[in-house]
């Protein structure tokens, strides 16, 4: 297989939510013709008026398109844009390169390569991490599962959207690993929200605090980058609360087919499930901060 390369490369692109659009952006910047599909065209329009191309369903970008890359919301959307009546598997060209890049089920993963099999192409599932600031300045973390020679191939798009490009295994091992990291991260909030209000209980300042601890043994991403947010009362979505607990969601199912009791998971799961039967599913996912720093006050989230 040879790599792909701008000059001979168009991407079809589908989903631009959060992080999406600013990967769609990238890749446009670095000289790829972009074709874009999503629900809301509004949400597509500043991408149009940089040079990315219209198409009005999944199966427009891919009849009109050598790879595809999905980046949607939840499993469903993911069955929906591949399996669908319109979906891309029913419409794509022979020897069309998939890569699904939304957090996703494992056994989904591999749905999707076997039938892209049928149809002589090839699938990846490429979920990422880094939130709203690594899609923007192109430094996520891709989690690749699929076939080696097959990534390798899709490498240098790859390095157009992330820094930390890791080769985990065949299909479904990039959303397996992408569940470590939320099961990791699951805990680490609850760390870095309680940390926060012992700090101001201590009659600390604790932008101060952050300065010590954040590159120390306690150190994380999420203390870095959203510590300083929840510090700022910056409680914007860098990344939702709802699609952490479809994410925590999924882990768990697969989870019951192993012989462990992920029990900070499932605390974790239980805060944000409470954030969202509250309204707060929108928010980003360091509001958990509110219901650590006061659980007598929740009607007033």
């Amino acid at each position: 297989m040879e790599p792909l390369h701008p000059n001979n490369t168009p991407i079809g692109f589908i989903g631009l939510g959060v992080m999406g659009a600013s990967m769609a952006r990238n890749l446009l910047k670095a000289g790829y013709c972009l074709n874009l599909y999503t629900r809301t065209k509004q949400k597509a329009m500043s991408l149009l008026s940089e040079g990315a191309n219209w198409q009005g369903s999944p199966a427009l970008v891919a009849s009109n398109s050598n790879i595809i890359i999905t980046m949607v919301g939840y499993p469903n959307d993911v069955e929906e844009v591949y399996f669908g009546e319109n979906g891309i598997l029913n419409h794509i060209r022979p020897y069309s390169y998939l890569i699904d890049m939304t957090t996703s089920s494992p056994l989904l993963a591999q749905k999707i390569e076997n039938k892209a099999k049928e149809k002589n192409s090839f699938s990846l599932d490429a979920p990422v991490s880094g939130g709203d600031i690594g899609a923007k300045e192109g430094k996520l973390a891709i989690m690749v599962g699929g076939t080696k020679e097959v990534f390798e191939t899709v490498l240098p798009i790859f390095k157009v959207i992330g820094t930390n490009i890791v080769y985990q295994g065949l299909a479904g091992a990039g959303q397996h690993t992408k569940m470590c990291n939320q099961i990791a991260l699951a805990s680490n909030m609850i760390g870095v929200c309680e940390a926060l209000v012992y700090a101001e209980e201590a009659g600390l300042e604790p932008t101060t605090v952050l300065q010590s601890i954040e590159t120390g043994a306690a150190g994380s991403w999420a203390l870095s980058k959203l510590a300083p947010r929840i510090i700022n009362g910056d409680f914007e979505p860098g990344f939702y609360v709802k699609h952490f607990i479809k994410d925590m969601d999924i882990a768990l199912d697969q989870i019951k087919t192993m012989d462990f009791e992920a029990k900070g998971l499932l605390l974790s799961s239980s805060f944000y499930k409470e954030l969202a039967r509250l309204g707060r599913g929108n928010d980003g996912t360091q509001t958990l901060y509110k219901i650590i720093n006061d659980r007598d006050r929740l009607s007033d989230l």
